[in-house]
């Protein structure tokens, strides 16, 4: 199958640096549509604590794959990836800009790379490559050492999933281990996925942050105004109906926090201030992150006037993309 070429703007950086409202700013302008990048806003009843764009401002631009996964279901990368594709086709099939935006380094580098993904583990199936009580085991190593001690052993057996598997993910890390314990052979060698047609992207791409004392007053502002808009009662009425930390929609920066204040584990000053420490530890560690990446412009405005600047240069990016140029 030949390969399909389809126009792609980028705007990636860590959380609070407005990458949302630029993505916003420039699809009005040029005609686009954004495709979330952001492992979390995808929940539904989440929107306080995700910073999750409003229905108001959704009105004013598409935004595709947010809002749309029961807080209680799982969703992984792969997942994700074959989301992304099909909706960034659709976009492009109608003649409009699709724009990928978000934090989520490897649900964009699983777009724009298309990797190809280890089997995701499955809660109560029995195969030759699962074994309870080495799960265990690699578990409470990570819970002991972190997941990152775990993740630099697999980078020696197995670099091809490595790369593909974010040092944070313990899960996907054990289960990398796992397989090859019982196996003798990498995660990555027994089973893949990614069967789509080639797509060739021609990208304009773009990390838009802001230097480090301005972007953790936006932190710290958007912790404030999230709490002041209700994010302690959005807990509560998740507590209400089951989510428990043991959820994957619980690892979203901030929730297992209140969740821990609602269990008397704290007071909501120290929550908060747990809150906006690992806010910033979080945002860099997806500068690290992207950092890693390549093809990417850095971008970061001190200032409004500096922003608008910046937002001036990716809406020319992404009329050179429209144009069917390749991009400077």
């Amino acid at each position: 199958m030949s390969e399909v070429s389809v126009p792609l703007l980028v705007i990636a950086g860590p959380t609070a640096s407005g990458k949302t409202e630029a993505a916003m700013r420039i699809a009005a302008r040029v005609g686009g549509e954004i495709v979330s990048a952001d492992s979390m806003q995808i929940y539904r009843e989440m929107d306080v604590g995700t910073a999750k764009p409003t229905a108001e401002e959704r009105e004013r631009v598409p935004i595709h794959l947010i809002d749309f996964v029961p807080p209680a279901q799982e969703y992984n990368v792969a997942t994700f990836q074959r989301d992304a594709r099909g909706v960034i086709l659709d976009i492009h099939g109608r003649g409009r800009l699709p724009i990928l935006c978000g934090g989520t380094g490897l649900y964009v580098r699983a777009v724009l790379e298309h990797l190809k993904f280890p089997p995701v583990p499955q809660t109560g199936v029995s195969a030759p490559t699962r074994d309870a009580s080495i799960r265990q085991e690699l578990q409470q190593e990570a819970e002991e050492f972190g997941s990152e001690r775990l993740h630099a052993r697999l980078a020696k057996i197995d670099p091809v999933a490595a790369r593909i598997i974010s040092p944070g993910d313990a899960r996907r890390i054990i289960r990398a281990l796992e397989v090859y314990r019982l196996t003798g052979q990498p995660i990555s060698a027994v089973q893949a996925v990614d069967e789509a047609p080639s797509i060739d992207y021609n990208t304009a791409r773009y990390v838009l942050t802001a230097p480090r004392d301005v972007l953790f007053d936006s932190i710290e502002g958007r912790v404030d105004g999230m709490m002041a808009a209700g994010w302690l009662d959005e807990m509560a009425a998740l507590r209400e109906r089951g989510l428990a930390t043991s959820h994957q929609s619980m690892q979203a920066i901030g929730y297992r926090h209140l969740l821990e204040h609602l269990d008397g584990r704290r007071d909501l000053a120290q929550t908060v201030h747990l809150i906006k420490r690992d806010t910033r530890r979080f945002a860099k560690r997806q500068m690290t992150w992207l950092r890693r990446e390549s093809g990417f412009a850095w971008l970061a405005p001190a200032n409004e006037f500096q922003r608008r600047a910046s937002i001036a240069v990716m809406s020319q990016g992404a009329q050179r993309l429209m144009r069917g140029e390749d991009d400077l």
